[in-house]
């Protein structure tokens, strides 16, 4: 795949307020050239800079880019900046780092633990998401347990995990500040 080139405004997200990272929404026409809508590790540069993200989905069609502090800096540019970026998928995508209470239930159920080993670094990478993405600490609570069960039992896929955040709004990109 060729490198994907665009350029974007790096927005202060809302909420937290203060936060010391940005964000930008690929155009719809860059995003389409990605070969999924939903989660996808990208290496390219952000004003020249080399770095290396996943991008998420926006629930647009699109995706959005967190853009931290040093990566910021080391472009050097601000919020408000119109930036030049280019992206490609990267060859190989890397693993997730497992959350330490899903780490703890997966060593406690074999089965489980068997299944997970198996996947694909995306497939786990969606589990963890499909876990973060609940509200209340009791959510993800029953969530683990649920994966737990349903990898024990074969499935290799979260049940009910919309990776494009088109259809359910557990994925989209921060509202930008004023």
């Amino acid at each position: 795949m060729t490198n994907i080139r665009f350029k974007a405004k790096l927005l202060r997200p809302a909420s937290p307020k203060g936060a010391a990272w940005t964000f930008l929404v690929l155009p719809k026409d860059a995003s389409a050239k990605l070969p999924t809508r939903s989660m996808t590790t990208v290496e390219g540069t952000l004003g020249g800079h080399p770095f290396q993200a996943t991008l998420e989905p926006d629930g647009q069609g699109s995706h959005w880019l967190k853009v931290g502090r040093a990566l910021r800096e080391a472009a050097g540019v601000v919020a408000g900046d119109t930036v030049a970026a280019e992206v490609a998928p990267v060859a190989v995508e890397p693993e997730p780092r497992v959350p330490p209470d899903l780490k703890k239930a997966l060593a406690a159920a074999p089965p489980a633990r068997t299944q997970w080993s198996s996947l694909s670094p995306v497939a786990r990478r969606d589990w963890i998401h499909w876990i973060a993405s609940a509200k209340k600490a009791e959510t993800r609570e029953r969530r683990i347990a649920n994966a737990c069960d349903m990898l024990a039992s074969g499935k290799r896929r979260a049940c009910c995990f919309d990776r494009s955040g088109i259809y359910s709004k557990a994925l989209g990109a921060p509202e930008p500040a004023d």
